[in-house]
């Protein structure tokens, strides 16, 4: 399908990103295109207007911010797979966003782009999630801070309001006592993830301690497996809880019963991955 008329705008700084979209209560960000060139061929959205921030280089970084890697909402995918200080020290996010899609999809797609959208099927929000991550958020008010816990709300709803943006997203480092694991199953490289997991823990007494689990594709948004978690930190079988508190739907990629089984397949997987590292 052809999509609906709508007027385009070219952003030159984060400022006149956010006065564009306070003039137009219906208007969208296009940064890569990947999640919003789709819906617009299929005119389930329909902006009057489409504002380009594509071109600003100052939301496209990764940078040692202390305790903490930041990334800048326009790094494209494949700069966070190649980036030294990612590598170095958080491989579960360079890891995970080398799976994403196609080369050609890293190279367009960015990592702001993937959490705004809020698909509960996108690898990098339960990433994100997983290592209770945060996320600025600007707005005509200034930058606001949001957790990982708190910005995903819904099916393709997030903490990102009406005249507001995603310009930078925070990942904790990882130290050497650190293990983790990212797997997914897709019936074809380029489909998303019919189910999808992110584990992360310290190594602990011949344990591990702080775990944390995220769900791709396993309820309305991305999901922390927390019966699974405890169950990690107690050396029991992480994966026969999985899909506890967990609500997949059912679609042409599977139905919910496979989910649920797919799930425990996937977490214990993990957890035995994460352990061999």
């Amino acid at each position: 399908m052809i999509p609906a008329a709508f007027d385009y705008e070219v952003a030159d700084s984060v400022g006149h990103a956010l006065s564009l979209l306070a003039g137009r209560e219906d208007a969208k960000l296009l940064a890569g295109g990947h999640s919003l060139l789709p819906v617009l061929r299929l005119r389930v959205a329909r902006p009057s207007l489409l504002v380009d921030i594509g071109r600003l280089e100052e939301l496209s970084f990764v940078r040692d911010a202390g305790d903490t890697i930041a990334i800048g909402a326009l790094t494209r995918h494949h700069d966070v797979v190649t980036s030294p200080v990612v590598r170095e020290h958080n491989p579960l996010v360079a890891y995970a966003a080398g799976l994403i899609g196609d080369p050609q999809v890293r190279h367009r797609g960015t990592i702001g782009g993937s959490l705004s959208h809020g698909d509960p099927a996108s690898d990098l929000p339960a990433v994100v999630l997983a290592l209770d991550g945060e996320i600025d958020i600007a707005g005509a008010g200034g930058v606001r801070t949001v957790g990982a816990a708190d910005f995903f709300r819904g099916v393709f709803e997030t903490a990102v309001g009406p005249g507001e943006m995603v310009t930078e997203v925070r990942v904790p480092k990882l130290g050497a006592e650190h293990v983790w694991s990212f797997l997914k199953f897709r019936r074809r490289s380029q489909d998303w993830a019919t189910v999808g997991v992110a584990a992360v823990a310290k190594r602990s007494n011949g344990g591990v301690a702080e775990p944390a689990i995220g769900l791709v594709s396993m309820g309305a948004t991305p999901l922390r497996a927390r019966a699974s978690e405890a169950a990690w930190a107690a050396g029991e079988d992480a994966g026969a809880v999985a899909a506890d508190g967990t609500d997949p739907q059912s679609d042409t990629n599977g139905s919910a019963d496979y989910r649920r089984h797919l799930v425990q397949v996937l977490v214990r997987r993990a957890v035995e991955e994460a352990a061999s590292r």
